[in-house]
């Protein structure tokens, strides 16, 4: 392709691609499937890599990041990012409608708008592409982050349509949802990180990251609410955010435009009760008066707007006593304080313990055993202590002093610099650890090993049959049969008995056998090595294509695989460096555990473009070689079945709900032998 040739097809492709975003993000209307819109934004990639300098502004290869930012520069804002009065009932809005009414004579409405509970940030354009954004910060100046901001793709990098100024700023609210937050912290969790507490200090720690190619891997959302600029045209708040969204920008759904302080009150009592069902979280609502010319008669004090207020919502809340502090040890050797509440009910649960998340949590709050503690479910789901009445605190009472070793093992705890979590060093030897990594191991997502569960798994440890992964290939029925322990007993109550009969122990053997032809990918992150997850154990497997290539490579040469920072590079170099896990590993071989990924060019192409996922039971094939038939025959495997699902593959045994929800979208549901058929 000649120069000429590659500046047409670049500004088509860039055009195309940012089309499609905007479908699939703004609008939730995607026409293309994700595998269609992955080969157009690889061509792009290629063709910029052999043409750089014909890359537009608005490329969305930016949306992956890349740029690392050392410090962010301070920024003063054009228009301060002022703060808004808050109410909680009824009668403090009916004194702001008091005071609207006494400075404007004339008929007014207002319109109201849900208040995310998210980062703000002020975007400023120019000639209609994206040239700057900037977090809150003081309301004087913030931070620059706009390496970060490029890539959330709700966030246009160059503007649709006509009409909008030379020059002007948006306002928004950076958001994680709570889908992609739960997935998130489990994949943390899943790395040996600390989870966040909630979706905006998750959201908060990625706006400040300094690579932003790490930022493209975060759940990242926006919703704007607000224009600015010199001489706009526009007169309403309510045509304001028409045009933003004409524009390219994502608008709420959720806004309503009120007569009167009656229907201002029905709009917050109607969000009240779906609140808990929408996406994201929201902590109250925004209440502006609508006409521009009346919110610039009304003005500003010297920290927020005289023409709009927000309601925040009240989070159930009680009090009650805290017994006492557990700690727990995690798979990774995290080590969690867990506070046990005097039982008492809260948003329809009975809660009788909640986290205190780690030592510093404890310090902040100086929350002590025999204290009345505040608590909230954050999100609605998790129950969090927020506070303590310190006026019924026991005069005798003493700080909690965090513990220094691990209450399982006694090892003495370690605490990584630059992280808030302490940990027990002691992975091989510290029985909590030890039966964390086994119930990894045979997770579904790992070695689905599903003839196994967390009790058995507890069993087999506690009475020395397995100390580590590989001691499971050398179980016989021999040491299983007859096995037995007593369950859930208490004083005065007899437990339930749990025993290894015949078909127990078999069905067990049987799985551990079948575990075997797990993809080698799979095997890799089933191992359990820090911060290596799903798909950190893909890509390497894709790149080293067996362990032995993997287990002496070197932190330089990690370092230049996709996606593999130094973090990573030096927990794999220092997994590897230790002598038991090789000898784990040799035993794992030995066993017939899958080593090596399997050649996988492709076949045919022709599933190409075609999305599937599968389902259920299948007497030809086992899931994971359907899977893998798919992909060498250019198809796509989905978990979840979706409005870019091509096909739901059924099998015997199959989710009751996937089918109901391919019937809903018209999804073609097809049987193994038609898609044997599709293949041959």
């Amino acid at each position: 392709m000649n120069r000429d040739e590659a500046t047409l097809r670049i500004r088509l492709l860039t055009d195309d691609i940012n089309h499609h975003n905007y479908l699939y993000y703004v609008m939730a209307q995607p026409e293309i499937t994700d595998y269609d819109f992955d080969m157009l934004l690889e061509e792009l990639n290629r063709l910029e890599k052999d043409f750089p300098d014909l890359a537009l502004p608005d490329s969305p290869t930016q949306r992956v990041g890349g740029q690392v930012t050392r410090e962010f520069r301070s920024v003063v804002h054009t228009y301060p990012m002022l703060s808004l009065g808050n109410t909680y009932s009824e009668s403090e809005l009916s004194d702001f409608d008091g005071r609207i009414r006494k400075t404007i004579d004339e008929q007014f409405e207002y319109i109201c708008e849900l208040k995310f509970d998210g980062v703000s940030i002020s975007l400023t354009y120019q000639d209609g592409l994206l040239v700057q954004a900037v977090t809150r910060g003081d309301g004087v100046q913030g931070d620059d982050v706009t390496a970060n901001v490029r890539t959330i793709r709700s966030i246009p990098l160059k503007l649709r349509g006509s009409g909008y100024p030379s020059q002007f700023e948006v306002r928004g609210e950076i958001i994680m949802p709570r889908k992609g937050f739960d997935a998130f912290n489990e994949e943390r969790i899943e790395i040996g990180e600390a989870p966040f507490a909630n979706p905006r200090n998750a959201t908060a720690g990625s706006l400040k990251m300094q690579d932003s190619a790490e930022v493209a891997k975060r759940p990242l959302d926006n919703f704007v609410y607000s224009l600015l600029g010199e001489n706009l045209s526009l007169r309403s708040h309510l045509e304001s955010l028409k045009a933003l969204n004409s524009w390219g920008f994502k608008t709420s759904e959720h806004t309503r435009l009120c007569s009167s302080l009656d229907d201002v009150v029905a709009f917050i009592n109607e969000t009240g009760l779906i609140r808990s069902n929408l996406p994201y979280d929201i902590d109250g609502i925004v209440i502006k008066v609508n006409l521009v010319a009346q919110q610039q008669l009304l003005g500003f004090t010297a920290k927020s707007p005289r023409w709009a207020i927000s309601y925040k919502f009240k989070a159930e809340q009680v009090v009650t006593k805290l017994l006492s502090i557990d700690y727990q040890v995690g798979r990774t050797g995290a080590v969690t304080p867990v506070a046990n509440l005097r039982p008492v009910q809260l948003a329809g649960t009975v809660v009788k313990r909640a986290s205190l998340h780690n030592a510093d949590i404890i310090e902040k709050l100086d929350v002590r055993p025999g204290d009345q503690v505040f608590v909230e479910k954050g999100g609605e789901i998790i129950p969090k202590i927020i506070g303590v009445d310190y006026s019924k605190r026991d005069l005798f009472s003493e700080p909690v002093a965090f513990i220094t070793n691990c209450p399982e093992c006694d090892t003495r705890l370690e605490r990584i610099e630059g992280e808030a979590v302490w940990y027990c060093p002691n992975e091989d030897n510290c029985p909590p650890q030890i039966k964390g990594k086994l119930e990894h191991f045979i997770s579904r997502k790992a070695m689905n090993i599903d003839s196994l569960g967390e009790g058995k798994v507890e069993m087999l440890f506690d009475n020395g049959l397995v100390k580590n992964v590989a001691d499971l290939y050398d179980l016989t029925y021999e040491m299983l049969f007859g096995l037995e322990k007593v369950i859930g007993g208490v004083e005065g109550k007899k437990g339930k008995k749990l025993s290894f009969k015949e078909k127990t122990a078999e069905n067990i053997l049987q799985g551990i056998e079948r575990s075997k032809s797990v993809p080698f990918e799979r095997v890799l992150y089933a191992i359990g090595i820090r911060y290596v997850g799903e798909t950190v154990a893909k890509k390497l497997a894709r790149h080293y294509k067996n362990m032995d290539s993997l287990s002496n490579a070197g932190l330089e040469e990690l370092i230049t695989v996709e996606e593999i920072g130094d973090k990573i590079a030096g927990s794999i170099v220092a997994y590897f460096s230790e002598p038991k896990h090789l000898e784990m590993i040799a035993r794992l071989k030995e066993a017939g555990v899958m080593m090596e990924q399997p050649e996988t060019a492709n076949l045919s192409d022709k599933l190409s473009g075609r999305v599937f996922v599968v389902s259920g039971v299948f007497s030809r094939f086992s899931r994971d070689q359907i899977k893998l038939l798919i992909e060498v025959h250019g198809g796509k495997n989905a978990g979840s079945v979706s409005k870019n699902t091509d096909y739901l593959l059924a099998g015997e045994k199959m989710g009751p709900e996937k089918r109901k929800k391919a019937e809903q979208l018209s999804v073609a549901i097809i049987t193994e032998e038609e898609f044997i058929g599709m293949i041959s």
